[in-house]
């Protein structure tokens, strides 16, 4: 990237990158994906009350596509010039809005869950969301509150009667509406949209949540964060499952090409 897309990242906490995969990459990750979804196991969260896929963990875990996406020098290379040269995978999720009532995420600050959940050090982390379907004003897309990232956490702690322990849905630390009012007059609403292979890179300080998907389109949104190697979770207790919080922490390296490339070549 360069500096003035680094300045607006710095300034407003996200910064779009659009249609930085081409048609064939985003066909082939959402294939991987539908693949995975049929995985039965912990890493495969359900809207409330039905069966239909909220979020899915951890998919690099069991997919090349996606393994192998995270190594892609158009992902990782922009995360090292925000974060560090040092940085490995520290969570990976795909949050899978479907037509007709994907459900909302609530406005949060991730690093609130982070530091709660698996006691990190600092907010040395880069979200980077990868668009697997076309994002509009219609499907949920995100909404940040720009510029919020700079004042730290706004608000800290979960609630006493959380959903769950493992993945800590957004609602567990909700920002309460005064809050809100309050950041939303001072710096406003944005949510950025865009074609399916568009990057969205977001700090992990910055508020923002999701409205239902009312559309006819799903809208699925894969979440990879990035944090420096020098920042890790110094856990007190039982840590929380591997495919919600990576145990391996070996910086990562580029690949030479695009993450397809690589795969479709490993294979002759």
């Amino acid at each position: 990237m360069g500096k003035e897309l680094i300045d607006r990242y710095r300034e407003d906490g996200f910064v779009l990158l659009e249609s930085v995969l081409t048609a064939a990459e985003v066909a082939a990750l959402r294939e991987a994906f539908d693949r995975d979804c049929e995985v039965p196991g912990p890493h495969r969260i359900a809207e409330d009350g039905g069966t239909a896929v909220r979020a899915v963990y951890a998919s690099h875990l069991r997919r090349p596509e996606f393994a192998a996406l995270m190594r892609d020098p158009r992902v990782l290379g922009p995360v090292q010039q925000l974060l560090s040269e040092d940085v490995y995978l520290y969570q990976f999720k795909i949050n899978a809005k479907p037509a007709f009532g994907g459900e909302r995420w609530s406005w949060h600050q991730d690093y609130a869950a982070w530091r709660a959940a698996d006691n990190l050090p600092a907010p040395r982390q880069v979200n980077v969301g990868v668009f697997l379907d076309d994002v509009d004003e219609f499907n949920g897309p995100v909404i940040f509150v720009p510029g919020s990232h700079r004042a730290g956490l706004v608000h800290d702690g979960r609630r006493a009667d959380a959903r769950s322990d493992l993945h800590l849905d957004p609602e567990d630390i909700a920002l309460t509406p005064d809050q809100l009012a309050g950041l939303v007059g001072e710096h406003g609403m944005t949510s950025p949209k865009g074609r399916a292979g568009s990057i969205v890179l977001f700090s992990p300080e910055i508020v923002h949540g999701s409205a239902p998907n009312m559309s006819p389109f799903p809208r699925r949104l894969l979440i990879a964060t990035f944090n420096d190697t020098a920042n890790l979770p110094s856990w007190t207790g039982e840590p929380r499952p591997e495919h919600v919080v990576l145990r391996d922490t070996a910086p990562l390296t580029a690949l030479d090409g695009p993450f397809l490339a690589a795969l479709e070549g490993a294979v002759r």
